[in-house]
């Protein structure tokens, strides 16, 4: 596609009445298929315009004004008719480092966003809204096989044969699983914003369908430092929708955890090894569940 001009942008927000004169526009680079364009007013406001198919935008457009009153999550300006684009706002800040402590970061990840989730009632399936599934279960053995996929031999058989035991006893019955709720689906380091040491945003859903646990989980397991029960069982406390045992915390952990080594071997190889040794931690107080061994 022609990347549009100053005077275009400029044009674009006329049409949609929105008072700001954009003077500069740097092109992001990133994973997503579309172009993504940062724009910089005469006023220093800031704004990404995102254009990419029609489908994923209205998913997220969806996800962002359903949760508009999250002070994570950027706002929405305008979009086209059509879904071929977007705008919404710039949050200033870095991503991956300087993030401080994982509990104080998971407590304002809680409070700020995952407390406010809303239950999600449009259909019976789970996982990714654009490739549902028809049960939980089914959604995480695609995503343990993936990992299996990319681990190779990193992790043993015998770790892939526990998982999808583990997968097996926990996600069995739907029922199990608690309330559907519309989820942010991508809720790693790599899409949190930091500013101080502070959490203060959100940026690229994925949007999904699944328990709020899943969310929590994925952001506890997206980095490879202070992956402990303390802080797992600490930033837990803050979920207002959630009731689980720490017993199960600890089992879904590892099924979480697998998945997030197969992902570090393919796009974050350098924090491998100490992925590798949470591996074994968190394996080990599993298998001592197991055992009836009470380590809570």
């Amino acid at each position: 596609m022609i990347e549009p001009t100053i005077y275009m942008v400029n044009a674009l927000f006329q049409n949609h009445q929105i008072n700001d004169e954009i003077v500069q526009i740097q092109r992001m680079s990133g994973t997503t298929a579309g172009l993504v364009l940062r724009l910089e007013s005469k006023q220093e406001n800031k704004y990404i315009l995102k254009f990419d198919n029609p489908n994923e935008i209205q998913l997220v457009e969806q996800l962002l004004n359903t949760y508009e009153n999250s002070v994570l999550l950027p706002k929405v300006l305008l979009t086209a008719q059509d879904r071929s684009y977007f705008v919404y706002t710039f949050i200033e800040g870095t991503t991956h480092f300087n993030r401080g402590l994982k509990r104080n970061w998971l407590k304002i990840l809680v409070k700020d966003l995952l407390n406010k989730y809303v239950e999600y009632k449009d259909n019976s399936n789970w996982g990714r809204i654009e490739y549902p599934r028809q049960t939980w279960k089914e959604f995480n053995e695609i995503s343990i096989e993936d990992a299996r996929l990319n681990l190779g031999s990193v992790l043993s058989i015998e770790d892939y044969n526990y998982v999808k035991l583990k997968a097996n006893q926990l996600f069995n019955d739907d029922s199990e699983q608690g309330k559907k709720y519309l989820l942010h689906g991508d809720t790693g380091v790599h899409n949190f914003v930091y500013n101080n040491s502070s959490l203060i945003g959100v940026i690229d859903p994925s949007p999904m369908v699944g328990p709020i646990i899943y969310d929590f989980l994925y952001a506890f397991c997206s980095s490879p430092d202070d992956i402990n029960t303390e802080t797992l069982f600490t930033a837990s406390d803050f979920l207002e929708q959630v009731t689980i045992e720490k017993s199960r915390l600890i089992e879904e952990v590892v099924i979480q955890l697998y998945c997030r080594v197969g992902l570090s071997v393919k796009h974050h190889p350098s924090d491998l090894n100490d992925y590798i040794k949470a591996w074994e931690y968190w394996k080990q107080l599993c298998k001592q569940l197991d055992e009836g061994i009470g380590i809570i």
